[in-house]
């Protein structure tokens, strides 16, 4: 497995890279956002851990680039901390997010599951259609009326063929967690931005949602109009 660090501070990368290295990832880095995007474009790693304080692009910049382009793991790896920071880097389509100072157990422990969720990113085997709308996993599709809607991100695909499947019934806030990011590797805030996410590509009025339903206090449900 590949893995692209990008960090600007030259020791923190150093120790990022050994981590990595000693976990058996064959390591690529970049020390500012251009050098990034050209490091991803001409190596095509398998993971990208990536800082956000960078020079020439700055690391939001470069995983939106890289997001519209492609479903490469992004871990986002930052000092900024603050709500605002982490909900801003799962909205633009990182697929976790770790404050420094970091664990670097749970740095490899993070890096390994995300990639073991890019690897089974489907659950079924066939489009699933409920009501007008229609998704087809294999694609990251969603249509609607047999028309092209949207295009999906890995976590956005797993998050509405989970709900669709079980449409009707309320899922538990917990249990979609740990469908769509496994044991320890998401949490509320990130399940939360992951429907807004969706209810933006999916829904007419995204502040009243006709499919994608919160159900207060316990989690949320698929329902056909």
């Amino acid at each position: 497995m590949k893995v692209l660090i990008v960090d600007d501070d030259l020791a923190l990368a150093d120790v990022v890279s050994f981590t990595m290295r000693r976990a058996g990832f064959e390591v690529i880095a970049a020390h500012d956002g251009q050098d990034a995007l050209e490091r991803w474009d001409a190596e095509n790693p398998d993971l990208i851990i990536l800082d956000l304080n960078l020079p020439k692009l700055d690391g939001l910049k470069v995983c939106q680039r890289i997001r519209s382009q492609a479903n490469t793991p992004i871990i986002i790896l930052s000092v900024r901390g603050e709500e605002d920071d982490v909900v801003s880097g799962l909205e633009i389509g990182a697929d976790d997010y770790i404050v420094k100072p970091f664990s670097p157990r749970q740095l490899v422990a993070r890096a390994e599951a995300v990639l073991r969720r890019s690897s089974t990113t489907t659950i079924s085997h066939g489009p699933i259609t409920v009501g007008d709308l229609m998704l087809d996993p294999s694609r990251g599709e969603v249509q609607y009326n047999n028309q092209s809607l949207a295009k999906l991100t890995r976590l956005e695909c797993r998050l509405l063929e989970i709900l669709m499947i079980n449409q009707g019934q309320v899922l538990p806030t917990d249990s979609l967690i740990d469908s769509v990011w496994g044991p320890s590797g998401g949490d509320r805030i990130m399940l939360k931005q992951l429907v807004y996410r969706l209810r933006k590509k999916i829904e007419k009025n995204p502040s009243d949602p006709l499919y994608l339903k919160t159900i207060s206090g316990i989690g949320y449900s698929f329902e056909c109009p």
